[in-house]
Formats: C-alpha cells, structure tokens, sequence
C-alpha cells in the first residue's frame, strides 16, 4: 500500500525524511496508544492510522511533529474506545431470549464472532502496565481514560489534551482527578509494575473474561475446566418468568446452558463483583453475577428485575 510507512525509500525524497522521523516516534506513539486502549494490536493500529493522517498532511505546516502525532493517536485512540464502547449494546434480544430460555445456539441465528486478542501481545501489556491498574481503567470513561493516562502516564499538558477530548483545560484537570482518585481507591498494589492477587479482583475478571470467550466460541472443554464440578446457576424471578430455570446445578448442565452463546455480553463489575451485562439501546436487561473461588466459577446468578438492574453502579470492563 502506498500509505504504509516505506521499508527503503531514496534517502533524497521527503518521504524518506518523513518516514524516518515518524519511525523515531513510533515507540512512544505505541505506548500512548497500548495504555489507553489496553490492546496491542488496537495500538498498532492507532499508530498506523497516525501515519496515514501524517503522509497525507503537509509537514511544513507542523511545528511540532511530537506533539502533533501524539494529538493525533490521542484523537484516534478516543474514538476507538467510543465505537468500542457502542459496537457492544447491539444484538440483545435474540440471543437473550435463546440464553435465558435454554434455547439450542445451533438453531439461533448467525452471529458475528467476537475477536481474540493475541495472549502474548496482552501480558505484554500487563507486565508493563501492572494488570490492577489495567482493572481500574477498564472502569474509566473514553475522555476520563485518555485524560488520566496521557497526563499522568505521559506528561501532556492538560491544554493539549482538552483540545483532543473538546472540553475546557478545568474540565479535563477535573476529568484526570476523578480518575486518579479512583486508581487510588483500587488500593496501592495499583502501579507501573504492580499486580493483584486472586483475592484482590483481577483473577476474577480473568476467569470471567475466559468463560465468557469460551462461551462465545462454544468451546465446551474450556467450560468445564472453569467451572466447578458443584457449580450452581440461579435466577430471580424476573429471569424464571422469562424461562430461566430457577436453579441449575454441575458442570456438564451449566456449560451446556452457556456452550455457543454470551457474542453480546459485556463484561463488567458490578454488587461488588464481577459478571456480565446484557443491554439494550443502552440500558442493563439482564446481569449474570459470577462467584468465583480458586480460579473457577461455583455460582451464576441472574438478575432481570428491573429495579435491582437500575440500582447496580455498573461499571464495564473490556474483555
């Protein structure tokens, strides 16, 4: 492609000169772009983007190429959350009423299958981030995300990040405070390096995040190996009246239940734990309450009263 950033070009042409200075940017543009989308390969693809935008603007008219492409990789990194965060309300209904009901996802309708992130690509996005804080910024929002990680990760003055984001500079300051301030709260293991036991909520959302992924591929071994062999599933009424069973017990009966389905599910923390969400032109239908002991699922909880969802302080997580 001719916007790819050139491999060998004549050292004489401004494309040469162009390339060359991106290419020296690269490392931290990637950075950037890897903290606040939390995907190696969604960074990649940020970066390259800013190299597109760059090879088809005139570069006399930058006067700081650094700052223009991190402005720019801010800019594309905050509409990929936004479509990231929008892309995942849609396709409740159909396969809802299949999941809750016990339907066969043999006979649902087609779904668009989820894509799976490279699992060397994400430790090595964990082990230089640390995975609580990881956590924590899966509960921010796009703008409150990108203000803390640009500012306090990476020194941006908070005039040049409210430009990227359209808020005021105090609007932004307020923005990047309330996110510190809920990174604080997470406790101090959250850090550049630091990690977070079982105990301490990211095994949880791992195992969560792996049975929902085994779900959405119908990967039934992969079920069983989450679940605990006395796993029990429940429902509130709201979700018995919508044909859930009200109690369903062991591995093989849960895993059937789940097996093929969850393609529209988000993960997310909420009751004081972590689960799923099903929503609708967004608002919460259905949370499903997992309880996980020693890396493995022993309950399943469904909730679909009405009242109860709109009570919960959701936060959702990427998975």
């Amino acid at each position: 492609m001719d916007d790819q950033v050139p491999d060998e070009v004549d050292d004489t042409s401004g494309e040469h000169w162009l390339a060359r200075d991106f290419e020296a940017h690269r490392p931290r543009l990637r950075a950037v772009a890897h903290r606040v989308l939390g995907s190696a390969a969604d960074a990649d693809d940020a970066v390259q983007e800013a190299w597109l935008r760059l090879s088809r603007s005139d570069p006399g008219d930058i006067a700081n190429l650094g700052g223009w492409l991190t402005t720019v990789v801010g800019r594309i990194s905050l509409d990929m959350l936004q479509a990231r965060s929008s892309r995942r309300e849609d396709s409740w209904d159909t396969e809802l009423a299949g999941l809750v009901a016990g339907g066969d996802p043999r006979t649902a309708p087609t779904q668009r299958p989820v894509p799976t992130a490279d699992p060397a690509l994400e430790v090595e996005l964990a082990d230089s981030v640390g995975m609580a804080l990881l956590v924590v910024l899966d509960t921010l929002g796009p703008a409150e995300r990108l203000a803390f990680v640009l500012h306090d990760l990476f020194g941006m003055p908070f005039e040049q990040i409210a430009d990227i984001i359209d808020r005021s500079p105090a609007a932004t300051r307020q923005l990047a405070s309330r996110a510190r301030r809920r990174v604080r709260a997470a406790g101090p293991e959250v850090g550049a390096g630091g990690g977070v036991g079982e105990a301490g909520g990211a095994r949880p959302r791992a195992v969560v995040s792996a049975f929902l992924s085994a779900a959405r591929g119908g990967d039934f071994a992969a079920l069983l190996r989450l679940l605990d062999p006395d796993v029990v599933m429940t429902s509130d009424e709201a979700a018995i009246a919508m044909g859930s069973p009200a109690v369903l017990e062991g591995q093989l009966a849960v895993a059937e239940r789940f097996s093929g389905s969850a393609q529209a599910a988000r993960l997310a923390a909420f009751d004081g734990g972590i689960g799923a969400v099903w929503m609708l032109h967004g608002a919460p239908k259905v949370a499903f309450r997992f309880t996980v002991r020693e890396g493995h699922v022993v309950g399943i909880h469904l909730v679909a009263d009405a009242a109860r969802l709109e009570a919960f302080d959701i936060d959702y997580l990427r998975d």
